[in-house]
């Protein structure tokens, strides 16, 4: 199985949120800056207020998996950084919510292959 390439550095998360475009959605912000990769390269945050670890890493496991479903449909050579809206009550987060807003959040963004979705 590959590994879904993800940004880790302080500075490669601020230079996506301070440079790129940002789409809201209900439940995740999504922050879109072309990269000269030809992959598309994640990261993922989530603020310490919304629960402990385990929920936060849930949460995570949960958008890295609807990332790794949609990835095959999405254009290449992106960094993108999803934000979990502060809102949000972790403890009732469901995948098919995560889903159906990261759809809509990359068809806003313009995100997917003609003919893909």
């Amino acid at each position: 199985m590959r590994k879904i390439k993800t940004l880790k550095k302080n500075y490669e998360f601020k230079y996506v949120l301070s440079k790129g475009t940002y789409y809201r959605g209900k439940y995740i912000t999504v922050y879109v800056k072309g990269n000269n990769d030809s992959k598309n390269v994640i990261g993922i945050a989530i603020n310490t207020k919304l629960g402990k670890a385990v929920k936060r890493n849930h949460a995570k496991r949960l958008v890295r998996e609807n990332f790794r479903l949609l990835k095959d449909k999405i254009s290449q050579g992106y960094n993108i950084v999803f934000l979990l809206n502060k809102n949000v009550e972790i403890n009732k987060l469901e995948f098919f919510d995560i889903q159906k807003d990261m759809i809509n959040l990359f068809n806003k963004a313009n995100l997917f292959e003609k003919g893909k979705i």
